[in-house]
This record gives C-alpha cells, sequence and structure tokens, in this order.
C-alpha cells in the first residue's frame, strides 16, 4: 500500500489510492513556512482495521523530520495518536 503525497504549499495531503480511487487520506495545511497543521483524517470502511490512519501519520512525521517542520494537530484521529505517541512524536509537534 503505498502513500503518496500532494502538496502546492498552501494545502497538501497524504493518501492512498486504490483503482484511481482515494480510500484514505490526510489533509494539512501550512500555518508558516516550517508549521503544518493536520486538520482531517478519513479512511474507507474497507481498509478499517489495517493500521492505515497510523500509516498515514508515519509519513507525515518522516516528512516532517526530512524537512525540519513542526506539527499541530488538530484533527481528533491525529491528536489521539500524537497524544498516545507522545514520546515517539514529541520532536515533530509544535
Amino acid at each position: 500500500m503505498e502513500i503518496k503525497q500532494k502538496d502546492n504549499e498552501k494545502k497538501g495531503a497524504f493518501y492512498i489510492e486504490i483503482n484511481g480511487a482515494r480510500v484514505a487520506e490526510m489533509t494539512y495545511s501550512h500555518a508558516a513556512p516550517n508549521k503544518i497543521i493536520i486538520d482531517h483524517t478519513e479512511v474507507s470502511d474497507t481498509l478499517k482495521g489495517q493500521g492505515v490512519g497510523y500509516k498515514l501519520i508515519d509519513a507525515a512525521v518522516e516528512y516532517l523530520r526530512t524537512n525540519n517542520f513542526k506539527v499541530i494537530p488538530l484533527c481528533p484521529y491525529a491528536s489521539a495518536v500524537f497524544k498516545k505517541k507522545h514520546e515517539q512524536y514529541a520532536d515533530v509537534l509544535a
């Protein structure tokens, strides 16, 4: 399952497509030159229980670390994951 990223320097998304349809997506907005806000996460019912939401978060964290960005997880799902895995992700939290 390949996680793709799209970014237009204002907004972006990490997502998974199957047969041309987005079946999982986590969207974000740029809040500053080095800060993003995760504002929405959605996973299709067909992928529930496979840890896809966590994989989207992990892809975002890798992107944040590579680009020296920080994150504000406003999306309820992302916020819960960042709290649950605080020790793993503390370095990227704004």
